[in-house]
This record gives C-alpha cells, structure tokens and sequence, in this order.
C-alpha cells in the first residue's frame, strides 16, 4: 500500500458542474479488512482530496452514499491509516459495487455494476502479476555462471515484456472509445517503430526524438476535465515540460501556449495549467525563466482574467506589480541608467545632510539646492566603458557579502588582459564607514559607489531582495547574465567571449 499524503489547499478555487441529481452510492464489500474508517478519495492534478469519509465500517462492509453526484474522474479507498487501498473509476455510473480480500486484494477485485471498472480491475490483475514475474526472473538465476545468468534474465525479460506489449495494446484495442482508454493512455508512451537507421548504421536518435516528442500528447483530449482527476495527468505534463521539449525560455513559452489553445478557456484543466505553470516559473531558479512567468502573467492572468482562476484582484496587481519589475530585467533589456555617488566624494555628500532628512520632498529641495556641486560627483553605469560590466549590488553589513566580494576579486584576476570587463559595485546601505574600511582591508578595487541621495530606487529597480545580487551586461548594458555566484562570474565572462 502507498502512504498518501492529504493537503487542506487547493490549487485554484473552481467546482465542476454535476450533470446528474442522483447522487452517489458505492458500496465496498472488503473482506478480512480490519478497519473502522475508510475514507473515499479523489485525485485532482498532483493532490488527493477527501470527498467522503464511511465511520462505520462493519465486517469490511464501506458504503459511501451522497445526494449529488461526485465529479468523475478517478478515486482511490483509503484505510484509517491514510495508506491507499486501490483506484477505481466514477464516471457516468455512480451507484455501484466493488468486491475484494484483503489476503490478496488485486487479484480478488470484482466490480458489480460498473462495466468500466470491471475492465479497469482485469487490466491491474494481469499487470500486477507480470510485474511480480519480473521480480522472480533474477532469482532463479541465482547459480548460474555470470554469461548463463545474463543470458536467462535477458531472454525472459524479452519475452514477458513482449507478451505484457501485446496485452496492453490488445487491451487498449479493447477499450478505445472510453474513459478507461483515455486514463490509460495518459501513461502510454508513444515510442516510434520501424525507426530508420542513421549514417553510422544504429537507429536515428534524432528521428526517434522527434517522433516522441510529436505523439507525447497523441489522444489526449484537453478539453475532457476528467483527465485531470487521475494519477497521470499531472505527471505526464510535467515530464514534457522538465525532460522531453527543449529547456529555453521561448521554447517553454511556445509548448504553453498550444497546450493551453487545446483546453477550453475557463475549464478546470485550463485554469489548473495557467495557475501550475505561473507559479512553476515564478518559482523557477533556471536563469532567463522568469521570462515564461512575465509571458504566463501578461497573456493569462493580468490581461482580464478569468474569476475562476482563484485570484483576488488584490492578487492580480501584485503579480501585474512583480512582473513590471521583471520585465526590465529579463535577458537581453537594457538596464537604465545609474547614477551613483563614488567613494571618493562620500564624506562630501554626507556633509550636505541628506541623510537628515525626514521627507522625499526635502530631499529633492536639497538635492536641487547642491545639484551643481553634486554633479561632478556622480559616477553613472553608463559612463563605464568596456566590452562588459559585471554590476553587483552589496551591502558592507553582509555577512555572505563579506564573503562573495573577495571571492569575486579573485575569480575575475584570470581574465585580466584577457576579456575587456569592469566591475561596478553597487553599496546598497549607506553606512560609508563601514563599507569604506571594508574596501581598503579587502582591496576591492572595483568602481566602488552608493547612492547616500536616494535617487534610483534600487531595490525595486534590480529585484534586489537579498545581497550581493550579480549581473553581467554588455557594451550597450543589456543583460546577458544574472543573479550569478561570484564562481559563475567568471565562467560566464568566458562564455560569452569564447575564451577557455
């Protein structure tokens, strides 16, 4: 039995319509079953949900019986031990019977009024057991010399896999037209045959790729909700997304969207894509993806979506907040212009008073009342001239700063004479003391600045939540890295110049 793990959230606020008003009425005739509670399950996506609990179980006799019916889809039973007995179907049928032993459940499950569920129990019976003959094939090879042993295990192995082929698409035959084929078939890879051989004589990986990828989604109806509650779908989609399509940004993006033109706007499956992959990418570590969040964000959510999706307009205009600020800092935009105070002129700066002042509007009097002696002082992003600026927001009271700015010095001495790079190191405090004795005990010989003015708003500007926060640009300062280690630097400097 599988443990299984119950979560009190659920992933977007959408209820499917019943179509029927008769209700439910499963009965569960389970015998040798010691429990007292049981409880009825449903899959949704990668969650289970407790639809119905039966507490009073007597002699293994479950009986779950609603006035409305239940969504179709997949369900499981559940022991009071929250392990999973078996799955099972409800769909038009939803007053019926299910038989079982508990010294062998599997192979003793009858259905009693369910046609679907009858095909769906003699499917797990014959794999269940092929499965079980594949865990005996090794040892009765125990004995055998090591080429008899391989020999053996490869030739059974060969001819029950071929046989468990030949039933599963016999039994997909069987079935096609209906629900049970349809959950199947989520599970159904859709490998290529007769592969072709390429020019070193082996089979075409290239076509067999191309192939799989083309078919991955062969029969899958995106507009049947059912599909959702079962223990495949999830699984299926997120194997396309993570392991089969290329991983970029653009690729993504395009992969979405023809999953998401397949759906019905507004169904259950199409508001559970739109909601899992914001929150995937969102939530995505892989440098140049919040490019798919920005793209999931501007076509889906913020763009009048839909009420069914779960968010409160309170909601929306965070994530519309967020991904502005992204926007400006997806790979490849131009970063706008900095204008710093260097280190040279602090103690200056200082003595203007700025840091007294208690209102945005006295700091702009006193910014235009000391603009021609300050002017001089600025040391902009944009008058660095190089091939590359490594721009890096620190603070001199960072512990993990401390560390990564020396880290960063050192890494980057490689590259002198080599690549045409400069460093401009943003303070993002103001506490000049401390960040200029951290300089000179350090030798950081970066363009060291800060901005004791207030004038860029940094923290939402760069998305500077946490310190030191690295970029690389270019020539003409667009991004081509970001949110690097101080190790990464480095690397990613070569990279982009093509120096080993």
């Amino acid at each position: 039995m599988k443990k299984l793990l119950f979560s009190l959230s659920f992933i977007i606020a959408f209820a499917a319509a019943a179509v029927s008003q008769n209700g439910y009425e499963i009965t569960v005739n389970f015998k040798n079953n010691k429990d007292t509670t049981m409880y009825l399950v449903k899959y949704t996506w990668d969650q289970q949900y407790i639809v119905d609990t039966c507490k009073k179980v007597k002699s293994g006799l479950v009986v779950f019986k609603g006035k409305k019916p239940l969504d179709k889809g997949v369900y499981t039973l559940v022991s009071q031990e929250k392990s999973i007995y078996f799955d099972f179907f409800v769909n038009e049928t939803q007053k019926f019977g299910i038989n079982t032993d508990m010294t062998d459940i599997v192979n003793t499950l009858k259905s009693v009024g369910s046609k679907e569920n009858e095909n769906f129990f003699s499917y797990i019976k014959y794999i269940t057991n092929k499965n079980q003959e594949f865990g005996k094939i090794r040892d009765k090879s125990k004995g055998m010399s090591k080429a008899d042993s391989i020999n053996f295990i490869t030739t059974k192995y060969k001819e029950l896999n071929d046989g468990v082929k030949k039933f599963d698409a016999d039994f997909m035959n069987k079935v096609k037209g209906t629900f049970v084929y349809d959950v199947l078939n989520l599970k159904t890879e859709k490998d290529a045959v007769n592969v072709p051989k390429a020019s070193n004589g082996r089979p075409d990986s290239v076509y067999q790729y191309y192939y799989y990828k083309s078919h991955y989604f062969d029969g899958i109806d995106f507009k049947d909700d059912r599909i959702i509650r079962t223990p495949f779908f999830n699984k299926r989609i997120k194997k396309y997304y993570e392991g089969v399509i290329v991983q970029h940004p653009d690729t993504v993006i395009a992969e979405i969207d023809k999953v998401l033109a397949r759906c019905n706007k507004d169904s259950l499956i199409y508001n559970s894509l739109v909601v899992y992959f914001t929150y995937k990418y969102e939530q995505s570590k892989i440098m140049g993806f919040d490019k798919v969040f920005v793209h999931m964000a501007d076509k889906y959510i913020t763009n009048g979506a839909s009420k069914k999706l779960g968010y409160s307009p309170e909601t929306i205009q965070k994530i519309k907040e967020r991904v502005d600020i992204l926007r400006g800092l997806l790979l490849e935009a131009k970063v706008s212009e900095l204008y710093m105070i260097d280190t040279t002129y602090a103690k200056q700066v200082k003595k203007m008073g700025f840091d007294t002042c208690k209102s945005s509007k006295s700091v702009t009097d006193l910014y235009y009342k000391n603009l021609e002696k300050l002017t001089p002082m600025f040391k902009t992003l944009y008058q660095v001239k190089a091939k590359y600026t490594v721009l890096v927001f620190w603070a001199s009271d960072c512990g993990h700063c401390q560390t990564e700015l020396p880290k960063l010095q050192e890494g980057l001495k490689e590259l002198n004479g080599k690549i045409d790079y400069k460093v401009y190191a943003v303070q993002t405090k103001d506490d000049y003391e401390e960040w200029r004795k951290f300089i000179i005990d350090k030798k950081i010989g970066f363009i060291n600045v800060f901005d004791p003015i207030h004038l860029n708003n940094l923290k939402e500007r760069f998305d500077i939540y946490s310190t030191p926060v690295i970029y690389v640009l270019d020539k003409d300062k667009r991004i081509k890295g970001k949110r690097l280690s101080a190790e990464q630097t480095a690397g990613m400097l070569k990279m982009l110049e093509g120096v080993q």
